[in-house]
């Protein structure tokens, strides 16, 4: 009897003990889920918290190009330039919500070839709500709504480039319906050749933040531009380049500095997350080929002109921002300032060669953009890490974005000038767009009596 009550005893203890840990295992399993889910989701927080701030760093980019477009342009123009500027982000949003951004990321919806031309449709129609949480949305990285914002805002910046370059002499009506069309359908049918997994990304050509993609396409509209426009009245007299001294250097100062602070969400922010090592390793290279681009402008200006041109230094800068953004991810250190370098060096010659055809550029745009974004993703093919980033698959995607970009570009030109016309009269240039087209001036002196 003793026997029989010690073995249910021991068989009840066995049971219990089973329980017990089946039971403690369960908890942890749950607790484990648990903390893996909150895990995933302050990952997931962290990553569109760095988008929306890199986002809002782009958008400070318009700013900084409207003080450095309005810094050199003449203060007669001054207001024509700054709504110029800020109409860009406004047309630029809204053409791609309505059409670019389903035109950028077709996605499986193929037109024409396999990632050549695609389409997913007018508008932005995601339905957050009925579709839960959006933290399986870009691998976790960030939700519909900021790859939305952040794509669109690169988007403007395009628009943004032509601008500077045709300052003082453009009509404003022809300019919106360029930009309408070129920001609405050309950029983004461009950029899904690479960014929206088309036949260029297929090949493995690389452009991390928009060498190419954006500051080129915006570069080679920009040249289009200023062909067809021709130069502002008498910029060239007799062979020679006559200055036009701007409004405002200080002004033009700080809007590099705008720019180049952009910069760090327009680089750090194409990461496409908040992962420490390779946000810091982008901020990095894109500062030090910034400082690189200022140093070698100033010296090439110097022996150039004979003297600290400030200009120089500062578009100097900017190509330097330009040349990295191609390969800011995937190029040493050293390597990033050897690209800034040079940038810094041909921006100051594309200027130069540019005054000898006569092709007037207010801002510097097509030397800055067109010719450091070039240079900047061939850099990639030279001193990228990847042993997939070539030379010769870096030069088809510099020779197919220019064979479309700038014929389109300058076909647009075309027809406005042939239709509307696309220069503003003579007597307007000469007086001033600000009187004539907006009726206010951006600068104005009163004197008391």
């Amino acid at each position: 009897m003793k026997e029989l009550l010690l073995r249910i005893s021991t068989e009840a203890l066995a049971t219990d003990a089973v329980n017990t840990v089946s039971e403690v295992v369960s908890n942890v399993a749950v607790v484990t889920q648990e903390a893996a889910s909150e895990g995933a989701t302050a990952l997931f927080t962290a990553n569109n918290i760095w988008m929306m701030l890199a986002t809002a760093l782009v958008f400070i980019m318009h700013l900084g190009f409207a003080g450095v477009e309005a810094g050199f342009g003449q203060s007669k123009n001054t207001v024509n330039i700054l709504f110029k500027n800020t109409i860009t982000p406004i047309i630029g949003l809204i053409t791609y919500c309505f059409c670019g951004f389903n035109l950028m990321y077709p996605g499986e919806f193929n037109i024409i070839g396999d990632g050549i031309l695609g389409f997913a449709g007018f508008g932005i129609g995601y339905d957050a709500a009925a579709s839960g949480p959006s933290i399986g949305y870009a691998s976790a990285g960030y939700t519909y709504w900021t790859d939305f914002l952040f794509q669109g805002m690169f988007a403007a910046t395009a628009a943004t480039i032509v601008s500077g370059a045709i300052a003082e002499r453009v009509k404003l009506s022809a300019y919106m319906i360029f930009t309408v069309i070129y920001v609405g359908l050309v950029y983004p049918f461009l950029g899904s050749w690479k960014w929206g997994a088309g036949w260029l990304d297929a090949m493995s050509f690389y452009d991390f933040a928009g060498s190419t993609l954006v500051h080129s396409v915006g570069g080679w509209g920009a040249l289009a531009g200023i062909i067809v426009i021709g130069p502002r009245l008498g910029k060239y007299v007799d062979g020679k380049v006559i200055d036009k001294p701007g409004t405002s250097v200080p002004l033009a100062v700080i809007g590099v500095f705008l720019l180049w602070l952009g910069w760090f969400g327009f680089n750090g922010g194409s990461v496409l997350s908040a992962d420490p090592d390779l946000v810091s390793y982008v901020l990095v290279t894109t500062c030090l080929a910034a400082c690189s681009g200022g140093l070698f402008g100033f010296f090439t200006a110097y022996f150039t002109f004979k003297r600290m041109d400030l200009g120089m230094v500062l578009n100097g800068i900017l190509a330097g921002l330009v040349g990295i953004t191609a390969g800011a991810d995937t190029v040493s250190i050293n390597s990033a300032l050897i690209i800034g370098a040079v940038a810094g060096v041909i921006v100051v010659i594309s200027a130069i060669t540019l005054d000898k055809f006569q092709l007037d550029d207010v801002v510097g745009a097509v030397s800055v953009h067109l010719t450091c974004g070039i240079w900047g993703t061939l850099a990639v093919g030279i001193f990228s890490t990847n042993a997939d980033h070539t030379f010769m698959t870096q030069l088809i995607g510099v020779l197919a974005y220019g064979a479309v970009a700038f014929p389109v570009a300058f076909l647009l030109f075309f027809i406005l000038k042939k239709t509307i016309g696309v220069r503003v009269s003579e007597q307007h240039e000469t007086e001033g767009l600000d009187s004539h087209e907006h009726g206010i001036r951006g600068y104005t002196i009163v004197y008391d009596n």
